[in-house]
């Protein structure tokens, strides 16, 4: 079981856990996201999802740096608002926040999701408290980093990362959208979680299944 290094084909494994959790919940994320939006994030990420399984997919490289850079580009290129520019600029990211290394250790995973998360601020003017994507994103990041800080192995960060960006989602229901058309709206989505938080959150929940998928 992997404790102390992640390796690529444990990063493969992580991906594709993300990607399982969005495709099993993008009909409950299409239906939050109906709370004063579209209706379309769900569909959005599925489609975010599979490109991120086809780049998977087609990468030979076996670097971790390079294998998130073809994601982030692939989720990124996904039609549907800001949703693929967003989620790809927190793959881009990660990318750019790890050495060209074959294994990271745990100081490097949240050094990784640091950079994802201040690669992603730089697309947006959201806080935490905004009812987005930060209010799931930014909690589980700081938690990251402080599991890391601990000396907990890399199981234990990710599973107290996916923890924090759960309860950061879960805490959006009672929060009125700030920004963009949906504080239009403010009232239908109040007692709703934000989608893109949801959407966080299980994609830490998928790392954190992926990582420990023995298969």
């Amino acid at each position: 079981m992997m404790t102390d290094a992640l390796d690529y084909e444990v990063m493969v494994k992580m991906l594709l856990g993300a990607a399982r959790q969005i495709k099993e919940n993008h009909a409950r994320l299409s239906e939050l996201d109906s709370f004063g939006g579209d209706g379309d994030h769900g569909t959005t990420m599925l489609r975010a999802m599979e490109n991120l399984e086809n780049s998977v997919s087609a990468a030979q490289t076996g670097q971790i740096k390079k294998l998130l850079s073809d994601v982030a580009w692939a989720v990124m290129g996904t039609d549907g608002g800001a949703t693929g520019p967003l989620f790809g600029s927190f793959f881009m990211g990660m990318s750019s926040g790890v050495a060209e290394a074959e294994v990271l250790d745990v100081g490097a995973v949240a050094e990784m999701f640091e950079a994802g998360l201040n690669c992603l601020r730089k697309q947006t003017k959201a806080q935490i408290g905004d009812k987005t994507v930060m209010d799931a994103l930014a909690p589980a990041v700081k938690e990251a980093r402080r599991a890391a800080d601990e000396g907990l192995d890399i199981a234990a960060v990710l599973k107290q990362a996916a923890d924090a960006a759960g309860e950061g989602a879960r805490s959006t229901r009672d929060l009125e959208p700030r920004l963009g058309r949906a504080k239009n709206a403010a009232q239908q989505s109040l007692g709703h979680e934000d989608p893109g938080a949801v959407s966080v959150s299980l994609i830490f929940r998928g790392f954190v299944k992926g990582a420990l998928d023995n298969g």
